[in-house]
């Protein structure tokens, strides 16, 4: 058997997240459906990691295992004539056995699109956090860079997630504004379970002046309480996986 590895970029707006589920559509029970479709094969394929519904991928990774001879450089179109407009196949490689889309990941990279404007826009209505309130770029700048290094982010953390090491390592942070845009990046070896999105609602919060304890007290608090709200799942991509 040959193990694929794919990567995948979609927008998660129609969808109830990445994880198939009985009653819902997913983006990972949609994509095995098109490879049945080319393969005449049913597969289980293994994401990277479960994002949640109406976050959006650019870089998705997935990887199954099959006993097709389709030609790995035809994958990607033929899967594309099966699949909705909103998910695509952008590469597909043939990788050793061995190789697992989630537990091979040494890091990720984040991107989320806040639109910062008094009134709403329909254009990115699917695609970013409307704040209607004007924010303090530059300390939002500064007191994202103290999330930089390895640290206990428990804080950080949503309930509900039974990860019981909650120590990870930020490796980098940016956060960009052109126009009405604002976008953060973040890159990491690993995050909790909304972990990305309540990075930016609180640091949404200290710009809008809701938040005047440093991001380091919020840290060390360790205290999801101490923290600012959930940033909206639509704001969110999966930008890359590094392995």
């Amino acid at each position: 058997m040959r193990n694929l590895k794919l990567t995948i970029q979609y927008d998660g707006t129609k969808y109830c997240g990445w994880q198939k589920q009985p009653n819902s559509s997913g983006i990972q029970g949609t994509v095995e459906y098109a490879i049945y479709e080319i393969t005449k094969e049913k597969v289980n394929i293994t994401g990277s990691g479960r994002t949640d519904a109406g976050v959006h991928a650019l870089g998705q990774v997935a990887n199954f295992k099959t006993n097709s001879s389709i030609p790995v450089a035809k994958i990607p179109d033929a899967l594309n004539a099966k699949l909705p407009k909103d998910i695509s196949i952008i590469d597909c490689q043939e990788v050793s056995d061995d190789f697992h889309s989630r537990y091979s990941a040494t890091g990720k990279i984040y991107r989320y699109l806040i639109y910062n404007k008094p009134y709403r826009s329909p254009l990115y209505k699917d695609t970013s956090y409307h704040v209607r309130y004007e924010l303090d770029i530059e300390k939002m700048r500064s007191e994202a860079k103290l999330l930089l290094g390895t640290h206990d982010f428990k804080g950080f953390m949503s309930s509900g997630s039974s990860v019981k090491d909650t120590v990870r390592t930020i490796h980098n942070i940016s956060i960009e504004n052109s126009g009405d845009l604002i976008a953060l990046e973040v890159e990491g070896n690993g995050f909790l379970y909304n972990m990305v999105r309540i990075i930016v609602g609180t640091l949404v919060d200290i710009g809008r002046g809701r938040i005047d304890k440093s991001m380091e007290e919020i840290i060390a608090s360790q205290d999801r309480g101490e923290a600012g709200h959930t940033a909206p799942a639509h704001g969110l991509f999966l930008k890359k996986v590094h392995y």
